[in-house]
């Protein structure tokens, strides 16, 4: 995979190149601090995958995606930003990138989220597209639930990761949030309830 990060901040280009190099799937490199070094890199390097941030100065990340699509450039698109306002993430959506992460995300989100994107499929997070409303009991998340769901199946974290499209860093979090929330002490109690209680709801 040859991947260009397109990102203003030196440390932040400095810290996906380090994340990014130890893959091995991951052939080439590139940074891009503007637009115009962008479209550099697009027309010589034909990166498969491209890494945005939203804002870059004043230049409009977005920009970059609809002057790719206009010049028939094939890469992918992961917007990597620090802004989680919804405006902001449907906009990257209704643009037709391929996925949106939170630059809090741990490294192994990032390349998971690449590795799916790579495949064909988008990545969004999806803590973005849970409202406050759509808490459950106990503060759970409908993400959440949908882990507590699998859990009560009794798939493995690998195996719900695999079907919910996250990595099982992020399915560890989830299970260790429900816990938590929930007062259980292990995933067992977790299955338990989701068999017992969430079945009820339905």
């Amino acid at each position: 995979m040859n991947v260009l990060i397109m990102d203003d901040h030196p440390l932040v280009r400095q810290g996906l190149t380090s994340a990014l190099s130890f893959e091995k799937d991951i052939e080439e490199i590139h940074e891009a601090s503007s637009m115009e070094e962008a479209k550099v890199f697009l027309n010589l390097k034909k990166p498969d995958m491209t890494i945005i941030d939203l804002y870059l100065g004043r230049e409009d990340g977005l920009e970059i995606v609809d002057w790719a699509r206009s010049n028939q450039c094939s890469t992918k698109f992961l917007v990597f930003t620090s802004s989680s306002k919804k405006e902001d993430f449907h906009r990257c959506k209704q643009s037709g990138v391929d996925g949106y992460l939170l630059k809090q995300a741990f490294p192994e989100d990032l390349l998971y989220a690449l590795h799916v994107i790579a495949r064909g499929k988008k990545f969004f997070d999806l803590e973005l597209e849970e409202s406050r409303h759509d808490s459950l009991q106990d503060g759970v998340t409908k993400r959440e639930k949908d882990v507590l769901g699998e859990l009560g199946k009794g798939c493995s974290n690998q195996q719900i990761a695999e079907k919910l499209f996250i990595s099982e860093h992020t399915v560890k979090k989830h299970i260790s949030s429900i816990l938590g929330k929930l007062n259980l002490h292990h995933r067992t109690e977790a299955a338990l309830y989701a068999n017992n209680v969430m079945t009820l709801q339905h």
